[in-house]
């Protein structure tokens, strides 16, 4: 879940018939809050045109909102082209957590916007009594989660099922990482006092959209190279260069020997790349946007949303009068999340390998949280009811002899909050 910037608590609000779901809030203000009945329900219909309110909360300078941007634009353009309607955009950069994002909001909707668009998870809380006020528009919180909880038919949430580009950006590594191993790369100070290998990985918030990306990744490269372990360190920052730097930094000089990361600066990859080129064995693989220019050679690929699906099924929906999904994510199933550009270090092989993953994500043959893969106090788990968010949802699922973790089904916004076995965390002060 994107972008709070406060210690969460739990709070038991109403739930939907149709999924049990509990909203995740930042402070214990927030459990005051009343849901009340909609003014009066959303009215789904054709427009001519369609002006958007698109808030964000950084700028064309950080990865996670270019990314947001460039799907915009993207699905701007097709939609634009294939309906021979207009769509105008209304940009707001740089918009915190807070009042100023109902601000915002509510400039946009006075300037004749007809969809409000936030992408910060955060963002959600402020502008809730603005959703409440302003029934005939419809607002999406992207990374969300309070819109079913809610009930008001003019608030949505949507997430790609980014975990899938996690697990074979973690491939891509895994596949790095057998190469190091084969060519004799890898040194005793990569290893851990058992013989494993060493991993690290720049964390933003130990939220479940973290811990479900970071597990993804592991359980990739896991499936080339099975004797790792990995290092979570969080900076307590979506977006801060100087302490992802020092992060990765700190993770390199543990010997890790691959850098992952959720965290949206080039900090990390700059300090692979750095080491590299003093001689030490590391990689990177980063997020959002390819990493190729600050890492040239100690990138490998970054884990990506295509944003443009999503927002031109939106865009689509809104002037064809279609109902948008309350609660939307989608995957490589449907084109939703891709890697980057390989770099020029990966593994040979590596391109038909990544190709093979995905076809089996596709085509359900293979579950990135698959329970087999995995343990928990040294055992596989069966059943799990206790994810944050989900009011005892059981997140299991069966498919015939696989048992997996049914990940961003339930809902669209990362559920997955289970620590397993190999992979630490370590909180910044």
């Amino acid at each position: 879940m994107k972008k709070v910037l406060l210690a969460l608590t739990l709070v038991v609000l109403i739930v939907v018939a149709s999924v049990m779901l509990v909203a995740c809030k930042p402070n214990e203000e927030e459990t005051d809050y009343v849901y009340k009945p909609q003014k009066e329900a959303y009215e789904v219909k054709a427009l001519d045109s369609l002006t958007v309110g698109a808030i964000m909360v950084g700028d064309e300078t950080e990865g996670y909102t270019k990314a947001h941007m460039d799907g915009i634009n993207a699905a701007k353009t097709a939609v634009e082209a294939s309906t021979g309607k207009t769509i105008s955009i209304i940009w707001k950069k740089k918009i915190g957590e807070d009042a100023t994002c109902a601000t915002a909001c509510e400039e946009t909707i006075a300037a004749g916007a007809k969809l409000v668009i936030t992408n910060s998870y955060g963002h959600e809380f402020p502008i809730r009594d603005t959703i409440y006020e302003n029934p005939q528009v419809l607002f999406v919180s992207m990374t969300g989660d309070l819109a079913a909880v809610s009930q008001w038919s003019n608030w949505k949430n949507a997430f790609t099922n980014v975990y899938e580009s996690r697990y074979v950006s973690g491939v891509v590594a895994g596949l790095k990482l057998k190469e190091l191993i084969d060519n004799n790369q890898v040194k005793d100070s990569n290893k851990d006092a058992n013989g494993n290998i060493k991993i690290g990985y720049v964390g933003a918030f130990p939220y479940a959209e973290v811990v479900s990306g970071y597990t993804a990744f592991y359980l990739g490269i896991k499936s080339v190279v099975s004797n790792i372990v990995m290092s979570v360190q969080y900076t307590n920052s979506w977006f801060d260069f100087d302490a992802e730097k020092t992060v990765a930094q700190n993770l390199i000089s543990q010997g890790c020997i691959i850098i992952g990361q959720h965290a949206d600066s080039e900090g990390a990859p700059t300090a692979c790349e750095t080491a590299f080129n003093a001689g030490t064995t590391v990689y990177s693989v980063g997020y959002n946007v390819s990493m190729l220019t600050a890492a040239p050679h100690a990138a490998l690929t970054s884990s990506s949303n295509v944003w443009a699906k999503y927002y031109e099924y939106l865009f689509t929906s809104m002037l064809n009068g279609t109902e948008v999904k309350t609660d939307w994510h989608a995957g490589y199933a449907d084109d939703a999340v891709e890697i980057t550009a390989l770099g020029t270090s990966v593994a040979a092989g590596t391109q038909e390998a990544v190709a093979t993953t995905i076809a089996a994500i596709k085509a359900g043959t293979l579950k990135v949280f698959d329970c087999s893969t995995f343990t928990v106090g040294g055992k596989n788990i069966d059943t799990y009811t206790g994810a944050f968010g989900m009011g005892g949802a059981e997140c299991i699922k069966t498919e015939g002899t696989v048992k997996y973790f049914d990940e961003s089904t339930l809902r669209s916004a990362p559920y997955f909050d289970i620590r397993i076995d190999g992979i630490t965390e370590v909180t910044q002060d």
